[in-house]
């Protein structure tokens, strides 16, 4: 190794590898050098600049590389950072301080820093570079695997460890028969040992991934393309994919080449300050050697870089190792090694933990005392990984018997064992008492805190732990953390609904009156609207006052204020009678057309006056509401399944207009959605949906909590192999548990991670039904199954509620400021114009006059209606539950949209308020300031009752302009 030697810094960096490495280097030098004294150049080989390699798999979901960019290019140079993309350094002159790129540029340093990373290692095997072999390293190999695997059924992954089972993981969700090879005994053979190994593939295998292990392969079979994988001893795996992913090589040839010491294994060898034998010369990340070791791990890399980084500003830090313990979550199985878990010896002590039921093995090698940490590995349970690895990395002895960590009646005890100076978060280098110092400085929500401590923005991994030490913290500081609804129900939305169930309430005044306090919210109003749906199956036109816009209105409100309308189409079925249909009422009322992700036809731009003649005839036609509009099954996605696919095992659209009918109308804490696929090539991706199936020779499996939105998760596999009578029953269990006990707006994925035991609980009470509750959840589905009834069709035979849907009290007439333009052959909502803000009239000042601006029978109680005044547009509420009226402008001055007489009516802290439909910003209906926050204001008047007529105090038509200057100058008024 090189001696450390001590230098000023340079005034010019120059970085080789735009990796996560390289970005750490570089945001953590310009953290240490804000007046941009060095000047840094970055070159990286590949189009994109550096992105997030931990995240990989989820590439396969999102098909999004800007979700994995850990900075985009306007990132370096807002620091003054010059970064050149899609080039190749050829040559390093070491004498002149000189790179050479492939494309002839030249570039001088002062300090050259290596972070070249390192490539896949390619096994030397017959027919490794026939078409249909990929490696797994870059966005660009992923393009190729995802371009290539839609002609392909199976794929076989070389190689059992970490980025092997990486690679499964993605590949799986391509809708591939996955297999993973291995040469070893067991999967992770240097994380784990043989029954650490055996646990991790038995949960594999539950996952729809079969592992091969202790198999070599001699060749990879096929004329030009992948047929399959020969191994040694003559067996064929008959895959049409191959995807190597066993193991990483140091990228050093340019270390190589221009004479730098490399490690006996590869690597460019570094000292403690991470210089390598050429002292202008230093090296980071899986390209360094120190002390033998190359990493493979994020966390040492971002070490190294932070350590240079100080030494380059003229700190005198210095990199002594680290630790390799190690915590991940593969293909859905927690998995975590700490220290040196093969540790042996006399005077040691081994303590196991084994539950094959639920998957979990844990192993923890102790120092003669019983007391020390050695080594440890988790599968199944990694709750404690934290605490092992302090105790390991420090030596420090446990202050608990180690069995104690593992006692399953007392989850998250290890994140209260931590000590102050333990880390947390490995990425970004946070220990437990800079977050605990944090939350006790007032930073008491989890996004605030991940937003100024940076834990649990990296991996996730340490994510639990944050949340269980702002927990913990909290109850410390006696802040009261209660799960409650809102302010005006002070309890638990399960509670609330057992409440509502067992008093048997029907309505949101009667709740409020018998368990709440307060006028409502708009929080409050559509969790109770829920839970009334969910246990009476009652209209939900029947609760309009309490319904947010898209319930009241059976539609999604779009920018403008205008509305889309979903149909149902089961299963994604349809005749061309019915395509017709869709398209000649589309055209009939110039509605933008388009096709959704869980196919279905979105007609976009209806007015809220056009809805019920548009269902009309859409109802005549033969469809009825997708409920699109609410948390609600929206859809069930299908392939075409046996019926006309060569591939398909199973009649998977019949299936999925089955369950679709079956499930359509029940409401939920959430949206849910379905799919159903009539093979393992997954064409309906049902393992990214709340409930997806997919066929097998024998029958279906049957996933659930899976999430292809915002936070993609992956669906957990419930049960194998079942019939479609059994996989509904499990289904009415499942949905019916979900709405009896999730949070408000909570999806299944989320409500499955904070599920106490997981899928393995969910799949006692669902399959075992060890709560003994399963008769009681069916017949509870049973009961909404046979009250459906389509919501539209309600609305539009009654003419008592077709009057409810209309823009202007006591006439029928249009919004007028509801403006469209063409594009692409096609309306959209046209840009709000920028207004200049004229005077606007006091109302409480000379000049105003009361106006009648109706009938009170044309205002609904318990909710607001817009009139026409001039060319404005006034808001009026009836609050009939406090026996009060309020008027206020009608355009929201956040978006500039003429809807606020649509918004929730309510209070806080016992102040009227509007919610607006669009955004949720809240205005008070007493002084009009925004009660979210901000410098938002809307204009408020006074109102009367007289002589069976409202009556609102109003300035002169003419000084308050036209509806969108009253906008303007009212989104500005004091």
């Amino acid at each position: 190794m090189p001696p450390v030697t001590t230098q000023s810094a340079e005034t010019d960096v120059l970085v080789v590898g735009n990796g996560m490495a390289s970005h750490r280097f570089c945001a953590a030098l310009r953290d240490l050098d804000a007046g941009h004294r060095i000047r840094i150049t970055v070159i990286g080989e590949e189009r994109w600049p550096a992105y997030d390699r931990v995240r990989l798999t989820s590439y396969f979901l999102e098909r999004s590389a800007e979700r994995l960019l850990l900075a985009a290019p306007q990132w370096y140079s807002d620091h003054g950072i010059d970064l050149l993309l899609g080039e190749r350094v050829a040559r390093i002159d070491r004498a002149a301080k000189e790179v050479f790129t492939d494309s002839g540029r030249s570039l001088r340093y002062g300090r050259l820093v290596l972070a070249t990373g390192s490539r896949p290692f390619v096994p030397p095997t017959e027919g490794i570079d026939r078409k249909g072999v990929f490696l797994y390293r870059t966005l660009d190999d992923l393009d190729a695997i995802i371009a290539y695997a839609s002609q392909c059924r199976s794929a076989a992954v070389i190689g059992g460890g970490l980025l092997g089972l990486e690679a499964a993981k993605a590949v799986q969700d391509l809708g591939l028969d996955t297999h993973v090879v291995e040469r070893a005994e067991r999967l992770m053979p240097r994380q784990l040992d043989e029954t650490g190994g055996s646990y991790l593939a038995r949960e594999i295998e539950r996952r729809g991934v079969k592992v091969r292990v202790n198999h070599s392969t001699e060749a990879v079979t096929g004329n030009g393309a992948v047929t399959g994988l020969r191994f040694v001893g003559g067996e064929i795996l008959h895959v049409d994919m191959v995807v190597v992913s066993a193991g990483i090589q140091p990228r050093d040839e340019l270390a190589r080449a221009c004479g730098l010491e490399i490690g006996a294994r590869g690597g460019v060898v570094v000292n403690d300050a991470l210089e390598s034998s050429d002292p202008s010369i230093h090296a980071i990340g899986e390209v360094a050697c120190h002390r033998g070791m190359v990493y493979g791990l994020v966390a040492p890399g971002y070490q190294m870089a932070e350590t240079l980084a100080r030494r380059l500003a003229g700190g005198e830090a210095t990199f002594n190792g680290s630790d390799l313990s190690t915590k991940l979550k593969l293909l859905g199985v927690d998995v975590a090694s700490v220290g040196d878990p093969f540790a042996s010896g006399e005077s040691q002590q081994v303590f196991e933990h084994k539950d094959p039921a639920k998957g979990v093995y844990s192993k923890v090698v102790l120092g003669e005392d019983g007391r020390r940490v050695i080594g440890g590995i988790l599968v199944g349970d990694v709750s404690a990984f934290e605490l092992l690895a302090h105790h390991a990395r420090t030596g420090d002895p446990l202050g608990v018997p180690v069995a104690s960590l593992f006692d399953a009646n007392a989850p998250g005890a290890a994140a209260g064992l931590l000590s102050d100076a333990a880390p947390v978060c490995s990425c970004h280098n946070v220990g437990k008492g800079t977050i605990r110092a944090r939350i006790r400085d007032g930073t008491h929500e989890l996004a605030a805190l991940q937003a100024c401590t940076q834990a649990g923005t990296g991996c996730g991994g340490c994510l639990p732990l944050v949340k269980e030490i702002l927990k913990t913290e909290l109850k410390a500081l006696g802040i009261l953390q209660k799960n409650t609804v809102c302010e005006h129900f002070a309890m638990s939305r399960k509670d609330l609904l057992h409440a509502v169930k067992i008093r048997r309430v029907k309505t949101f005044d009667e709740a409020l009156d018998t368990l709440g306090a307060g006028d409502g919210c708009e929080v409050c109003k559509p969790v109770v609207a829920s839970i009334l749906a969910s246990l009476w199956n009652a209209p939900i036109i029947e609760q309009t006052e309490i319904q947010d816009t898209n319930d009241r209105f059976l539609a999604n409100i779009q920018r403008g204020g205008s509305y889309s309308i979903v149909p149902r189409v089961p299963g994604g079925e349809i005749t061309p009678e019915k395509l017709i249909a869709l398209g000649t009422i589309a055209k009939k009322y110039d509605l933008y057309c388009k096709i959704t992700g869980g196919q279905r036809i979105d007609l976009l731009g209806a007015r809220v006056d056009q809805l019920p003649e548009i269902w009309e005839a859409l109802i005549a036609a033969g469809f009825e509401s997708g409920h699109a509009y609410g948390k609600a099954v929206r859809t069930v996605k299908s392939c075409v399944g046996k019926t006309w696919c060569r591939y398909g095992v199973q009649d998977s659209t019949a299936f999925a207009i089955r369950i679709e009918e079956r499930y359509r109308g029940i409401r939920a804490p959430h949206k849910l959605k379905f799919a159903v696929s009539g093979c393992v090539r997954e064409c309906a991706e049902a393992q990214s949906k709340d409930v997806g199936l997919v066929a097998t020779e024998k029958g279906w499996n049957l996933y659930v909590c899976g999430n292809g939105g915002a936070r993609p998760r992956h669906a957990d596999l419930l049960a194998a192999d079942v019939d479609e009578e059994t996989a509904i029953q499990f289904m009415d269990r499942l949905l019916m548990y979900y709405i009896l006990t999730a949070d408000p707006l909570t999806r299944t994925s989320v409500w499955l991670e904070k599920l106490e035991g997981g899928i393995e609980h969910l799949r006692q009470v669902v399959v075992n039904d060890s709560l003994r509750i399963c008769e009681t959840l069916e017949a509870d589905m049973a009961k909404l199954v046979a009250t459906y009834a389509c919501e539209w069709k309600v609305v539009v035979e009654n003419p008592v509620k077709r009057a409810l849907f209309k823009h202007f009290a006591g006439t029928p007439a249009p919004d007028p400021d509801l403006r469209f333009v063409r594009e692409r052959e096609q309306k959209r909502p046209a840009h709000r114009p920028q207004m200049p803000d004229p005077a606007i009239a006091d109302a409480t000042n000379g000049g105003a006059a009361w106006w009648r601006a109706g009938e009170i029978a044309d205002f609904p109680e318990g909710r607001g209606i817009a009139v026409e005044y001039g060319n404005a547009q006034i808001a009026v509420f009836n609050f009939s539950r406090r026996g009060e009226w309020y008027a206020t402008q009608n355009l929201c001055p956040h978006k500039r949209d003429m809807v606020l007489a649509r918004g929730l009516l309510g209070d806080k802290a016992g102040e009227p308020k509007v919610a607006c439909p669009q955004h949720k910003k809240q205005f008070s209906l007493e002084s009009g300031r925004c009660l979210s926050g901000g410098d938002l204001r809307i204009q408020v008047f006074k109102v009367k009752l007289e002589d069976g007529a409202v009556h609102v105090l109003l300035p002169p038509v003419e000084r308050l302009g036209s509806a969108l200057e009253c906008g303007a100058a009212c989104s500005t008024a004091t």
